[in-house]
């Protein structure tokens, strides 16, 4: 099992999904600007955690993100699993086919991807959820929703002054 760069963003951002599952739908960008990760990589990595039954999507005004199963049915194995394909490989024992130093080694390294994919499917999602609420990451409150803007209706004026000719010879006939 390797852990790459992208596995980790992708164990980062499941974090963040399961911190806010309680607001609703996470989106992307949200994610993006808390973790400091690019809009189009977390697309891609968040359309296989999707295409691994993962995570959710919901569309439109309101849409993002959320767990598909619950966070404690989720280990850090099967998210890095779902975006790493080399890590996937390496988890089925695949060695180097043509290097014979590889192979040489190669049960050794075997025998360490498994100890490490038994290590990481014991560590589910809820905990390292539950291990950042502990040393006390803030949760910012549900996000208001953004409404259309309802313009005051114009009053419509009241004219008091005379409307026609002869409307006015009457205003002066009172006035005086």
């Amino acid at each position: 099992m390797r852990l790459t760069t992208k596995s980790r963003f992708a164990v980062n951002a499941m974090i963040d999904v399961a911190l806010r599952e309680h607001l609703g739908p996470v989106t992307l960008s949200a994610i993006g600007a808390r973790q400091k990760i690019s809009l189009s990589y977390l697309e891609q990595m968040f359309s296989r955690l999707r295409r691994s039954g993962l995570v959710e999507s919901a569309r439109g005004p309101g849409g993002g993100y959320t767990l598909a199963r619950k966070a404690s049915a989720i280990s850090v194995a099967d998210i890095i699993l779902a975006v790493d394909d080399q890590a996937a490989q390496d988890a089925q024992g695949a060695v180097a086919q043509g290097d014979p130093d590889a192979k040489m080694a190669g049960d050794l390294w075997d025998s360490l991807s498994a100890c490490m994919l038994d290590y990481m499917q014991g560590i589910s999602l809820r905990q390292l959820a539950d291990e950042q609420r502990a040393k006390g990451v803030e949760i910012e409150a549900a996000p208001s929703r953004r409404r259309a803007a309802v313009l005051p209706r114009p009053r419509q004026a009241t004219v008091r002054a005379p409307n026609s000719v002869f409307a006015y010879g009457q205003y002066l006939q009172l006035k005086g």
